[in-house]
């Protein structure tokens, strides 16, 4: 690097020619433990601010949300930009149709995605970001309800807001005061906050989170068992009163190492595996009845289980695979730990 180019970094910033000193790991251990303490104080900050005035305003907001006919937009600029990003993507991914527009795009052209069906929710920490006032501007043109998220309830956004998420001012880990760390975390924690709450107020369930998650190992642990089942011929099935040669053979033929056992009723009443034939081995073995064997009232899935509980059951009762029944407890298929391993769940 010439001399000018290091003259001109040196003005604003450590010189990239000279590397930083080596400091002690308990140096390093001990700032990032002051970071965390700073940002745990802010946590607790926002934790007391919910009963003092930012949980009334929250409800409000989940209320307004819920009951609107189009989308929240989300807006703001660096970091709280960022942040609000986020906030948008899991209100979208929670039931909470949600899109983020830059403020600094809004004022190019993209005031045309938000609709007077929509509400915009605003993230500015001092409340007094200049890019922000086309929107808010555009906001009370045509009567765009705004939830401010913001620091400075009495800032231009605080007042402007017709709901006004005010935030602790709450110390900032960075050590000059300059970085946004505990500011945007209570952002975050703040945005999360609502969606789970829109997330409950609407009743959203694992199997609605699969519908907008279906792709990787999250959509793959949300699938029903019924849709991933082996059923009809491919379910090992005797009745109780079969001989033991029969189900050797049907175990063999089916191939799951297991067979499943019914009463007269038509009900799972057990289920015979490979260690149930070795704790009976002996040479009357292949004569006994089913039901003389089994191991009875075994662990069971139904159709609507999500292969993510199946998966934790198999790896309890440490078996590879399990009977899956209807509503009545007839069986209705058999689901394996190799079925999970190949949808990507295990």
């Amino acid at each position: 690097m010439d001399r000018r180019r290091r003259r001109r970094y040196r003005g604003f910033m450590l010189d990239p020619s000279s590397p930083a000193q080596p400091r002690p790991d308990s140096d390093i251990i001990a700032s990032a433990a002051r970071a965390v303490a700073v940002l745990s104080r802010g946590m607790a900050d926002l934790t007391a601010a919910l009963d003092n005035g930012l949980g009334a305003a929250l409800a409000r907001a989940v209320r307004l949300i819920a009951g609107l006919n189009g989308r929240l937009i989300v807006t703001g600029v660096g970091k709280s930009g960022l942040i609000g990003a986020k906030i948008a993507a899991t209100l979208a991914s929670t039931g909470t149709p949600a899109s983020f527009v830059h403020a600094a795009d809004a004022n190019h052209g993209d005031l045309g995605m938000i609709t007077p069906q929509d509400a915009i929710l605003v993230l500015s920490w001092s409340g007094e970001t200049t890019e922000l006032n086309a929107i808010l501007a555009y906001a009370k043109r045509f009567d765009i309800p705004v939830i401010a998220l913001t620091s400075g309830a009495q800032s231009t956004l605080g007042l402007a807001a017709d709901i006004c998420l005010a935030l602790p001012k709450a110390e900032e880990a960075c050590p000059h005061g300059l970085a946004p760390t505990t500011s945007t975390l209570l952002q975050l924690a703040i945005g999360d906050a609502l969606a789970v709450a829109l997330l409950e107020a609407r009743g959203f369930t694992a199997l609605d989170f699969h519908g907008f998650h279906p792709g990787g190992k999250l959509g793959a642990s949300l699938t029903q068992i019924g849709q991933i089942m082996h059923r009809g011929e491919a379910l090992p099935l005797l009745g109780e009163d079969a001989v033991m040669r029969d189900a050797v053979l049907e175990m063999t033929r089916k191939g799951f190492g297991c067979v499943a056992i019914t009463g007269a009723d038509g009900r799972l009443s057990g289920i015979i595996t490979d260690g149930d034939l070795r704790r009976h081995m002996g040479p009357d073995l292949l004569l006994m009845r089913a039901g003389d064997v089994m191991t009875r009232n075994p662990r069971r899935a139904t159709t609507a289980m999500l292969a993510v509980e199946v998966l934790q059951m198999l790896n309890e009762k440490k078996i590879t695979a399990m009977i899956v029944v209807d509503g009545d407890g007839r069986p209705e298929g058999i689901v394996h730990l190799h079925d999970l391993l190949r949808i990507g769940v295990a």
